[in-house]
């Protein structure tokens, strides 16, 4: 499943996964490395997990960090947690490209 996720996003894989001592985290798009969290109910975020999040990130090449939830077996809803000065980042190129 997670290597459709990340083929589905157009990322590259990380090697094993992430389990190696440079290539952390799932997969890497752009400027972001991410993990892939998938579950049919429910996902619990945790500050221990978004640490190893961050970690990965930045011994991926201080990459920023990201988290993909997928929740759902047959409809899924797929949900992406970025840091807010991300996200802000995000929202005012949104804005300037569409006028907001």
């Amino acid at each position: 499943m997670e290597k459709e996720e990340i083929k589905r996003d157009g990322a590259s894989p990380q090697k094993n996964s992430g389990r190696g001592k440079i290539q952390k985290g799932d997969a890497t798009i752009g400027a972001f490395c991410y993990d892939i969290k998938e579950y049919g109910k429910s996902f619990s975020l945790s500050t221990s997990v978004w640490a190893k999040i961050c970690s990965d990130a930045y011994k991926s090449g201080r990459l920023e960090p990201a988290l993909k939830i997928v929740l759902g077996t047959d409809k899924k809803v797929r949900l992406w947690v970025i840091e807010d000065e991300m996200f802000h980042q995000m929202r005012g190129a949104w804005d300037q490209l569409y006028g907001e």
